[in-house]
Formats: C-alpha cells, sequence, structure tokens
C-alpha cells in the first residue's frame, strides 16, 4: 500500500547543489517558525521534504542513544540521516540570527504588507497541497472540515499571562515546537496564547545573543547578572522541552502517516486552511493593560499583546491595494517554489 511506504534517507545521493538548497530550506523553515501564525511545517510540507523530515526524526530513538553511548558516531550520522538534519539545522540556525531578526525589523515597520505576504504564501500552500491531493472522499472532507474547525478555533483564544516556572517553559518546548512538524500549527502563535512567546523567543534569545557577544570579547560579567542567567535558564530548558517535542511528535506523526496517510493529509489541508484566521493581514492590536489601565511592557519595553482585533478593510485606499499586492506576491513565491522543487526532482526520478 502507498501509504506504508518508507521514507528512505537520501542523503547519500544528494549534490552540492541540494545541500545549499536544503540550508536554505532550513532557514524558511526557521523564519516561518518565529513568525506567530506561520507554521515551518507548511514549508516542510509545500518544499517537498515533510516526509523525509519526520523520518529523520522518528530515528532519534533508544537505538540512536545506545550507538551514541558506545562512541560509533559514524552509524548514528547515517542511521539519523544526518547529513539531512544538519544541513537542516544549520539553516534554522542562520535564520535565528539573521533573518528573523529582519522579520522583526520589517513587521515592526510594515507590519500590514508583511502579514499580507504570509496569507498569500499560506493560500499559496493550500492550493498546492490540494490540487496534488487526488482522492477526494466523504471521509477526506470530513477531516478537512475538522482541521478548519481546529484551525479557527485556536485561531480565536484567548492569550493566558507570562509564565517562567520551569515544567511549564518545558512543556511550552514541547507545545512550541509543534509549528515545526505539523503544518498549519503556528508553535510562536501557541506561544502568544500560552502568555510565553516575549519570554521565550524575545527577551531568552536576545539574552543568549548577548551573552554570545560577551563570550567572543572574553567578558563573563553575565554569570553575576540575575536576570541573564535566569534567561539562559529559561532557554535551556525550552530547549529541552523542544528536543522531547520533537522526538515525541514525531513518532506520532510517522505512526499515522504509515497508517493514515490519506486522513492525516486531509486533516493538514483543512489546519492550514483554518490558520488564516491567525495571519489575516487587517487586525489591531489590543495590549494587556494593567490594574491602572497602563499597558503592560516586556522586557524590552513593547506592550503585550492580549489579542487582535480583525477587521474588514475598506478599498479606497492605497495602503489596501498595496497590500493586497503582496498577498499575490506571497502565493507566487510558494507556487514559484513548489515549481522549481518538482523541476528540479524530475532528473533524479529516471
Amino acid at each position: 500500500m502507498p501509504q506504508k511506504a518508507q521514507i528512505k534517507p537520501m542523503q547519500q545521493t544528494r549534490t552540492f547543489t541540494d545541500k545549499v538548497l536544503l540550508v536554505l530550506k532550513g532557514l524558511a523553515m526557521g523564519a516561518a517558525n518565529k513568525v506567530p501564525g506561520v507554521s515551518g511545517g507548511v514549508v516542510a510540507f509545500v518544499a517537498g521534504f515533510y516526509e523525509e523530515f519526520i523520518y529523520s526524526l522518528q530515528k532519534i530513538n533508544y537505538k540512536a542513544f545506545i550507538l551514541l553511548i558506545n562512541g560509533r558516531f559514524r552509524s548514528l550520522y547515517h542511521y539519523t540521516n544526518g547529513r539531512f538534519l544538519s544541513l537542516l539545522i544549520l539553516g534554522m540556525l542562520i535564520s535565528y540570527f539573521s533573518v528573523s531578526k529582519i522579520l522583526d525589523y520589517l513587521i515592526l515597520h510594515y507590519e500590514l504588507y508583511v502579514w499580507a505576504s504570509f496569507f498569500g504564501m499560506i493560500i499559496g500552500s493550500i492550493y498546492y497541497i490540494s490540487k496534488d491531493f487526488d482522492e477526494w472522499s466523504k471521509r477526506s472532507l470530513l477531516f478537512v472540515f475538522l482541521g478548519i474547525i481546529v484551525g479557527v478555533a485556536i485561531s480565536f483564544l484567548e492569550p493566558a499571562k507570562e509564565n517562567d516556572n520551569l515544567w511549564f517553559v518545558f512543556f511550552c518546548g514541547i507545545v512550541g515546537v509543534s509549528g515545526m512538524t505539523l503544518p498549519g500549527l503556528s508553535g510562536s502563535f501557541i506561544l502568544i496564547l500560552f502568555g510565553n512567546y516575549v519570554l521565550l523567543l524575545v527577551d531568552s534569545v536576545n539574552a543568549l545573543y548577548d551573552t554570545m557577544a560577551d563570550l567572543i570579547v572574553l567578558d563573563f560579567s553575565f554569570i553575576n547578572d540575575a536576570d541573564r542567567t535566569r534567561l539562559l535558564e529559561v532557554l535551556l530548558v525550552f530547549g529541552a522541552g523542544s528536543l522531547a517535542g520533537l522526538v515525541t511528535l514525531s513518532h506520532f506523526l510517522g505512526y499515522v502517516l504509515k497508517h493514515y496517510k490519506k486522513d492525516t493529509f486531509a486533516s493538514i489541508i483543512g489546519f492550514i486552511t483554518g490558520s488564516l484566521g491567525v495571519v489575516w493581514p487587517w487586525k489591531e492590536k489590543i495590549f494587556k493593560l494593567d490594574k491602572s489601565g497602563e499597558v503592560i511592557l516586556d522586557s524590552q519595553g513593547n506592550g503585550v499583546i492580549d489579542y487582535y482585533d480583525r477587521y474588514f478593510p475598506t478599498f479606497t485606499t492605497a495602503e489596501t491595494w498595496l497590500a493586497i499586492f503582496f498577498i499575490f506576491v506571497g502565493i507566487l513565491i510558494v507556487l514559484g517554489l513548489a515549481w522549481y522543487e518538482k523541476k528540479n526532482q524530475k532528473p533524479a526520478k529516471r
């Protein structure tokens, strides 16, 4: 049966160009994971490496642990499809300290157009995934509908308060990493709902960035900075939770992809469709207020978002039409990348 076929690791057949493209895909995946409402899993799905990604993560298991403690690093590297994962992770790390910083700037100064672009990218992703799903039935339509309901429901939940309890931070890591493995579910948006987006993806990452800068110049004064060391501790626990989430979710997804591939793909299509509400471009930020009615600020001096008030645009302004233009740009980016990926895959099948 097609849905029970194993995904073979491709690390022995990749050319130098393939490796560079894989790093770029990791870069795109990392950037998408940081933007609330956008899922890195969609990048993996549209770019054609989602199943290999899940397959590789499944290999981080007990056997891999035995290979590690026995010092059989070459066998471990091959068993876990190490070349694929290392190139992808390299791209994500580069993204985290480069592209994501650019995105922060663009969202700050051109927020409407950034959201419009991502909105278009998701529309393009839905079209691309749906057109290749040729086994529509009442059952698959039901799973699409259920995916839409869950996606829409999540987009209208109200955020909780920030909580830096380490057990909760570990749980945030498990759930927040879902954006990498579940197309349509934004890990960043889930962290906003949990109230810990600023703590985990802004404050703690900035603390790590500042610490690395200090270490380069051999400045160890941060050791005596209680706030910095606490944020580094939070980031370490969050990272451990993310790793645990990647491994457990990949095994679950590997199982459902193997036994219920059509239902899983139908649910993903619905889930991505439901997530459109999260990235709707026309929305107003509503900030959290304290008891005196003042806006609550994070450690960077920015207002903490409580929720978004979505509205329908007027078509009498140039801003609206420019945003619509960027929606089409987003659609064309996804379809263009998908076309390029398919074009490059054809020779490999001969």
